[in-house]
């Protein structure tokens, strides 16, 4: 539980890090860099740490990055719908059920 939390806090930070500059259209691409940067280091300080104790748990490194991904599109929604106000199409959707039934082969246990 613990990789959980850590990995959605840093996908809140990662998200704001790539997409945030979107509403800054205007500032020089030095500027949101910078400020990107600034903010992926914090991203970084919860990522590490949360595949570092996903791993003591158990987790191979495939379970690790497939959650990794499902929190990031959960992450990406609701800044995408509340941060950028853009409308989530039924495609994405789509696209990320399918992104989340990848997680579920992934952690399910198949017998032989």
């Amino acid at each position: 539980m613990k990789t959980i939390i850590l990995l959605f806090i840093s996908n809140i930070f990662m998200t704001t890090a790539w997409y945030g500059h979107l509403k800054f259209e205007k500032s020089a691409l030095w500027k949101v860099i910078l400020v990107s940067w600034l903010i992926a280091f914090f991203e970084y300080c919860f990522q590490v740490p949360a595949n570092r104790i996903g791993n003591l748990e158990g987790w191979s490194g495939y379970q690790l990055k497939v959650v990794q991904e499902a929190i990031t599109l959960v992450v990406f929604v609701a800044f995408a719908t509340i941060y950028l106000k853009e409308k989530l199409q039924w495609n994405y959707l789509l696209g990320f059920l399918l992104v989340m039934a990848g997680v579920f082969c992934v952690f399910h246990k198949w017998t032989a």
